[in-house]
């Protein structure tokens, strides 16, 4: 079994493999990660394995909707050759393009998820959190939760 990695303080820049068919979603998510972070940018879902096992990145920003191997289906990949004990965790931030997809960004085990459309400090935020061992659920879009008459709540949304 390959152990997690821990972090010694400051952390060093980090090594990110951003996995999308669009030239402007990469750049967007290049332009919000850490001055010096070193970018490794994948066009296909299929060539994300390969460059985890080159690169053992720090994180993997995959967008969902990327040609020739879903984010869903390239998450997964690294998920399960991770459980076999061939690679070590590697943190995934999921790029969805609506709500309804949180459900398959939780289903291939993600780290985190961002619901387009992206803004620089949302990306950021994300990638600092799970970068610090953490997790980063978009509250962008959820349901609210209003009081109404004699106390109860309701969703709304």
């Amino acid at each position: 079994m390959v152990p997690k990695r821990s972090w010694r303080y400051p952390r060093p820049v980090p090594d990110v493999i951003i996995v999308s068919d669009s030239a402007p979603l990469r750049a967007e998510v290049r332009s919000a990660l850490a001055e010096g972070a070193t970018v490794h940018e994948l066009t296909r879902g299929a060539q994300l394995l390969p460059a985890v096992r080159e690169y053992l990145p720090d994180l993997v920003v995959v967008d969902l909707q990327v040609g020739k191997m879903g984010g869903m289906a390239a998450t997964l990949d690294v998920r399960l050759e991770e459980g076999a004990g061939r690679l070590p965790h590697v943190p995934v931030l999921m790029l969805l393009d609506r709500r309804p997809d949180v459900f398959l960004a939780r289903r291939s085990e993600a780290d985190g998820w961002l619901v387009k459309p992206l803004d620089a400090l949302r990306i950021a935020a994300a990638v600092s959190s799970i970068l610090d061992g953490g997790t980063y659920h978009d509250p962008s879009y959820e349901p609210l939760t209003v009081p109404i008459d004699g106390g109860t709540r309701t969703t709304v949304g």
